[in-house]
């Protein structure tokens, strides 16, 4: 009972430590940010889970590929804010863009074999 509690506050206390720190310093929250934490948390969480080295290294690759095509919303969302589209406009905007990318990102790698 208390595990899953222990891992939801462990990791809202990570989104919490980017947003009050890019309060104060926007470049040091994106540092913060930029960092797989969560995805090295989610890879802790499963290994303690599962115990599973094929369940993470699956996980691990397959995040790999899929940071790929959301990489660009970091660059639209700037832009449309800048040309002056609301926020929350430009973040669906750049959310919609980011899930065309994935389905193309997806669909070109089962071409190539890759699978998840």
């Amino acid at each position: 009972m208390w595990y899953p509690i222990f891992k939801a506050a462990l990791s809202g206390v990570l989104v919490s430590a980017v947003s009050e720190t890019a309060k104060r310093s926007p470049s040091w929250g994106a540092l913060i940010a930029s960092l797989p934490l969560v995805s090295i948390l989610a890879m802790i969480w499963l290994w303690h889970d599962t115990r599973d080295a094929e369940r993470i290294a699956s996980h691990a690759e397959a995040t790999f590929w899929l940071v790929l095509p959301s990489l660009p919303m970091f660059l639209v969302l700037p832009v449309l804010l800048r040309a002056g589209m609301p926020f929350y406009a430009a973040l669906g905007g750049a959310c919609l863009g980011t899930v065309v990318l994935y389905l193309g990102t997806v669909w070109l790698l089962r071409g190539w074999g890759v699978n998840f």
